[in-house]
């Protein structure tokens, strides 16, 4: 009898630590989820009609979207300052892109050495976009700016913390 009591106890703290286990391997995805949700709260764009589309702003303030290059999924910042698509380096690699010529760019962090590429399709929600000048940017972040050399294809109005983009 007082072995089996003992397996009995063995197996019951056994079944608690899975349980314990278990709900902190739940809680750790859930918020793991909720974080993702805040910093890009447009995983899945909403769709106005054919040619809009509603963008919310993250919790930074910041415009990001989940989309496509080469039909491969990807996450652009919305960067009006920004005068082309800039993809960086890691990114480019993985979809690999073609590194062309060197060109010097000005950015918010200084001068830097970037290479000029081209993408064939751009994805955002239900719009493609085709055969637009990028630029390889060095760094290791995963946001792709998207620039004005795609925004201009787009009317952008900004109301509270939306922004509305309807396509030519």
């Amino acid at each position: 009898m007082d072995k089996e009591t003992n397996t009995q106890r063995r197996l019951g703290r056994i079944m608690w630590l899975l349980v314990w286990g278990l709900g902190l391997a739940l809680l750790t995805w859930y918020f793991q989820q909720k974080l993702e949700q805040e910093y890009n709260p447009n995983r899945q764009v909403q769709l106005v009609d054919a040619q809009t589309i509603v963008l919310e702003q993250n919790r930074q303030g910041h415009y990001l979207a989940s989309g496509a290059i080469n039909g491969e999924p990807v996450v652009f910042l919305l960067d009006t300052g920004a005068t082309q698509v800039a993809i960086p380096q890691a990114v480019a690699a993985r979809l690999g892109l073609v590194v062309g010529q060197p060109l010097r760019l000005s950015t918010a962090a200084g001068s830097v050495t970037g290479y000029r590429t081209r993408v064939k399709t751009l994805s955002l929600g239900p719009f493609t976009l085709y055969d637009l000048h990028a630029v390889i940017m060095p760094g290791d972040n995963d946001e792709i700016l998207l620039g004005m050399n795609a925004l201009r294809q787009f009317e952008l109005i900004q109301r509270g913390e939306q922004m509305t983009l309807r396509y030519y």
